[in-house]
């Protein structure tokens, strides 16, 4: 846990198969490895720019208030992850883990209730639930949770939806429910509306996209 704290505020230039990430995959790396690290080799990775302080997602506050150790102030700290080969290979388990685990759900259908933010621990939930499930494990892996952040989006169709950023020396990656590739933030598609302040989660920033949408999860 120290050390990757440590190293979460440290730039450094990674290697990955024997390759700089600015490089290209060498010959030896099949289709399979080279999709899979596709983030890691985009010549574009850049950070997503925080913008002004905006209102918290009413899903946040609720769950904030249902479950208060699991919010805060936060650390106050910033910083991004120094990526490497095997962070990488770590965030593609957990994403593929819970996208596997959790099957797609409504808070409509799943408690009767337009938004509903909450672990799904009994294995269902919608796209909020896969994020807060996912940042809880990385966490737990070690992971620091100012780098890990919760963002509101609009998808391809223009639909409140919700990712999890991951804060890193190589750009804002993603953790999606509806695609199974990590991707940096801009391969996306969506409109990036507001997360979590770094460091302050219970504050959120915008990003960009004013027009919030009112619920924010889908299947």
């Amino acid at each position: 846990m120290k050390k990757r704290l440590e190293r979460a505020l440290l730039a450094a230039a990674v290697v990955l198969s024997g390759a700089i990430f600015s490089g290209q995959p060498t010959q030896a790396q099949d289709a399979r490895t080279a999709n899979d690290q596709v983030a890691m080799l985009s010549p574009f990775a850049a950070n997503i720019a925080a913008g002004a302080a905006t209102s918290t997602p009413i899903g946040y506050a609720r769950f904030c208030a249902a479950m208060p150790a699991e919010c805060g102030p936060g650390n106050g700290r910033g910083g991004r992850v120094a990526l490497d080969e095997a962070d990488f290979a770590q965030l593609r388990r957990v994403n593929d883990e819970v996208n596997t685990r959790i099957k797609p759900l409504t808070d409509l259908e799943h408690f009767g209730e337009i938004e509903r933010w909450t672990y799904p621990d009994d294995g269902f939930g919608d796209c909020e639930d896969y994020v807060l499930e996912k940042r809880r494990a990385l966490v737990r892996l070690g992971w620091p949770d100012e780098t890990l952040l919760i963002t509101v989006v609009r998808d391809r169709n223009g639909d409140g939806h919700s990712v999890l950023t991951v804060v890193t020396d190589r750009g804002d990656l993603v953790l999606d429910n509806q695609e199974p590739d990590i991707v940096l933030w801009h391969e996306t598609g969506y409109r990036f509306v507001k997360r979590q302040a770094q460091g302050a989660p219970d504050q959120w920033v915008s990003l960009g996209d004013v027009l919030a949408p009112v619920t924010v999860g889908r299947n």
